[in-house]
């Protein structure tokens, strides 16, 4: 078993995990700043620093005393909109802090960083999907061009340095633990609005497409990604696309939902469609996912509706 740090790992992915790992018998270190993540989503077994990426020297601290022999970086900041408001903390964030990581890394003689990237953003809009990882790389968003640039610096601390990476590229993650108020994907927003009797809100026409993978796939794909032939980037999805009207309508008919959702204006720097190929990650490690879209929901939701103490809904908005 290893000394494993998970950055992020007080937040919805980077918990599960830590989770996994720890049922896995090994040692886990978590480092999140809480500013997104959450205490009570970190294991009593494991192990909390309070520390935000940014702070070079603290970052050094931790790592030095957490002396991992693997890395599980997934701190970021996520959203996309933000990105395009606020570019310059975008980067400062998702490229600086990771470089602060980096050499605190190198520093210490961590054998190899699994670093959690986007199977989405990066890519951007292309015709013919499946994506695989040998797609076109053109981000139209400061969100993909920063999970991009730190994949480019994974590939220049190797030359330089000799630290293993496996880069996982996420489609669309969804499951228990996303923060509608915080790291909001779809499924968490109108699972939270359909609990609270309200329209959910679907931003451009509904026809944007997305490969969802439930977040317990993904925590399996980080475990796997740690015997996984380093210096290979690997997708992380489903290889399913659905549109965002078939996701609400689906999670509809597991609430028991009825009410129409409002129409917004679609928001800037979002792709139109998304869908990735794992076959890879298969190849390579056996992983391929165990949820379902239909299981996944059924899943998210009743984990949701648990949380907040309602009961099943009637179907009705109050």
């Amino acid at each position: 078993m290893a000394r494993v740090l998970v950055t992020g790992g007080a937040g919805f992915i980077g918990s599960h995990v830590a989770d996994l790992l720890l049922d896995q018998g090994h040692e886990v270190s978590v480092f999140d700043n809480l500013a997104t993540g959450r205490r009570e989503n970190v294991h009593p077994r494991a192990r909390l620093h309070e520390v935000d990426l940014r702070d070079a020297e603290a970052t050094f601290r931790v790592v030095e005393a957490a002396q991992p022999e693997y890395v599980h970086h997934l701190a970021a900041q996520p959203n996309v909109r933000i990105s395009t408001e606020r570019p310059a903390y975008d980067a400062d964030v998702n490229i600086i802090g990771a470089l602060n990581l980096l050499e605190a890394c190198h520093a210490v003689g961590v054998k190899r960083l699994v670093y959690s990237s986007s199977g989405g953003a990066i890519y951007g809009e292309h015709g013919e999907l499946p994506l695989t990882e040998d797609a076109p790389i053109v981000p139209i968003s400061p969100y993909g061009v920063s999970k991009y640039t730190v994949e480019l610096y994974l590939k220049a601390a190797n030359v330089v340095w000799g630290l293993e990476y496996v880069i996982l590229r996420y489609a669309n993650v969804y499951g228990p633990r996303q923060d509608p108020k915080g790291e909001a994907g779809v499924v968490s927003l109108f699972t939270d609005a359909m609990l609270a009797g309200e329209q959910p809100r679907i931003f451009g026409d509904g026809g944007a497409t997305r490969d969802y993978v439930h977040v317990s796939d993904v925590a399996r794909a980080n475990l796997a990604a740690m015997s996984a032939r380093a210096l290979n980037a690997y997708n992380v999805g489903t290889g399913v696309q659905t549109s965002v009207r078939e996701l609400f309508d689906a999670l509809a008919a597991v609430a028991g939902f009825t009410v129409e959702p409002i129409y917004d204006d679609p928001r800037p720097g979002e792709i139109r469609h998304s869908m990735v190929d794992a076959t890879r990650l298969r190849t390579d490690t056996g992983w391929r996912p165990e949820f379902d879209l239909a299981a996944g929901l059924r899943d998210t939701f009743e984990y949701y509706r648990a949380k907040k103490g309602t009961e099943p809904l009637s179907g009705k908005a109050r």
